[in-house]
């Protein structure tokens, strides 16, 4: 299959594309409440539901798009296919974590791992695919070490469920820059490709009866049910939405997230919030506020180019 070639950054944002990314953004945002009405179910048989509830929806999109003609054709691409099994492991990964770490009530590190998340991504940038980094972008990478770093002082270890989260998420977005089928697609090859296993767990829990879909009451089997659309919708919307935004609106909406995660973990959940976490905190919405000073100085400084080349075209 041929490779597609990846589209060029959006240079207008519109009104329809911010509805779609907000709309994703506050689904997210609110996805710890429905974690939480799961929690009682271990975090492997959530996550094994989350894969086959999300493959019709995604394969209906797929059919409604007309686009199932790629999906035909990444399987008779061996590189497609290889890539898209490594962008599911990285996702079993990210959901799998995520998942426990809202039954376990450490959904102030989940929201501390996706506020570093853009700035792993960009540090990722600079050291596999040599991409410079300016001045304001190096503060920021150190301001979120020396979080982790307060963090990791204060429990005696590595906070690996933020740690964990941001690495899974940004080697996630990394590789999936290589699948050569869009985001619609490659989520529907993601979740195609974990089914097998997924289904497998979920056939052994209840044959031995330790699982939560059949034995334990309509409320459970609907819950799991739901974690399809719960997964699915949003994952698609989001990829409609980023195609019609510049990226560096995506970027500063980034944080829309985890800044409601933060927020339903402080007052909702009632999660400790000690000195040592808000003084790590501080320092990533210091580094945040350094990141998007920076991206919106590049998009000034495009849009200063563009301008000049308007007025003087080459030739």
């Amino acid at each position: 299959m041929a490779t597609r070639k990846a589209p060029a950054a959006y240079d207008e944002d519109t009104p329809r594309g911010f509805a779609f990314a907000l709309v994703a953004y506050l689904l997210w945002g609110f996805l710890p409440f429905y974690m939480k009405a799961v929690s009682h179910i271990p975090a492997v048989e959530v996550v094994a539901h989350r894969v086959v509830w999300s493959v019709p929806i995604a394969a209906v999109v797929l059919i409604l798009l007309g686009r199932t003609q790629d999906i035909r054709a990444a399987f008779r691409s061996p590189r497609t296919m290889g890539m898209a099994l490594i962008t599911a492991g990285l996702i079993t990964v990210n959901w799998s974590i995520y998942v426990w770490s809202i039954a376990a009530g450490r959904a102030i590190e989940t929201a501390l791992g996706y506020y570093i998340n853009p700035l792993f991504s960009i540090f990722l940038g600079a050291i596999l695919l040599r991409e410079s980094l300016d001045g304001r972008q190096k503060a920021a990478i150190a301001l979120a070490v020396a979080a982790v770093g307060i963090l990791a002082w204060e429990s005696g270890g590595v906070p690996w469920v933020s740690v964990g989260l941001a690495l899974s998420w940004g080697f996630y977005a990394f590789f999936k820059k290589s699948l050569p089928v869009g985001p619609n697609q490659g989520f529907f090859l993601e979740v195609l490709i974990l089914t097998v296993p997924a289904l497998g767990f979920i056939i052994y829990t209840e044959i031995n009866g330790t699982g939560h879909f059949g034995d334990t009451g309509p409320a459970d089997m609907l819950l799991l049910m739901g974690c399809g659309v719960v997964t699915a919708v949003p994952l698609m919307i989001y990829a409609n939405g980023a195609k019609l935004l510049r990226l560096s609106t995506i970027g500063i909406m980034q944080y829309i997230a985890p800044t409601m995660i933060f927020f339903i973990a402080v007052f909702a959940f009632k999660e400790p919030f000690g000195p040592y976490k808000l003084a790590a905190f501080v320092l990533i919405w210091i580094a945040l506020a350094i990141y998007t000073s920076s991206l919106l100085r590049s998009r000034r400084a495009r849009q200063a180019a563009a301008a000049a080349t308007a007025v003087n075209p080459p030739g």
